[in-house]
């Protein structure tokens, strides 16, 4: 025999998304934020760092 499904609760917050997405649409999906510029060095790269990086 198959399981009764069970009943969900009211909520008051998923009715009234519910009836703001009939209304007004739904909302724009998420959108990814380009990292601003870095800041350049505070400091001159050190010898040690210059040879590193060579």
């Amino acid at each position: 025999m198959p399981r009764k499904k069970k009943v969900k609760r009211f909520r008051a917050v998923t009715a009234v998304k519910e009836l703001a997405r009939e209304r007004v649409g739904t909302p724009p999906a998420g959108q990814i934020v380009i990292e601003k510029k870095k800041k350049p060095e505070k400091h001159k790269p050190t010898l040690g760092k210059l040879l590193e990086s060579e």
